[in-house]
């Protein structure tokens, strides 16, 4: 069952950050006027439609579906202060959006380079430790 809700929450997500990204990369007149209003310049447009297709197409990547995710997490971080600080109306989408993102990272957490590296230095630890069995030798 959960595989079939991660990989549902897979296909909306690359639906709707494929419709998102490529309204930014493509220049639609709501997201000139959005990123006018942020104010930092439509270089922000375009990076953050390169990272939305960038992170959809890497939720498809056996091994980089955690870091993909975690990319678009990250954005729609931005995009929530962005709507709270500066644009006013709804949050909600990239909460959502955001929400999902962030599942799909913690269950494929792994694959983000800092948490993998946590839990392979956990199991490592772990293991030998449980291998490890006293002998006469050694002093404890």
């Amino acid at each position: 069952m959960k595989r079939y809700l991660t990989l549902g929450i897979k296909a909306a997500l690359t639906l709707a950050f494929l419709a998102a990204g490529g309204a930014k990369l493509a220049g639609a007149e709501v997201m000139v006027q959005t990123f006018d209003a942020v104010g930092l310049g439509q270089w922000l447009r375009y990076v953050t439609g390169a990272i939305e297709i960038g992170g959809v197409i890497l939720l498809w990547v056996p091994g980089l579906i955690g870091f993909g995710a975690g990319l678009l997490t990250a954005t729609m971080a931005g995009a929530v202060l962005a709507h709270f600080l500066i644009l006013g109306p709804s949050a909600v989408p990239a909460l959502v959006l955001g929400t999902l993102s962030a599942y799909i990272a913690w269950t494929n957490r792994e694959d983000i380079p800092v948490f993998g590296l946590a839990l392979n230095l956990q199991l490592n630890t772990n293991l030998n430790l449980a291998s490890e069995t006293p002998s006469r030798g050694r002093v404890y």
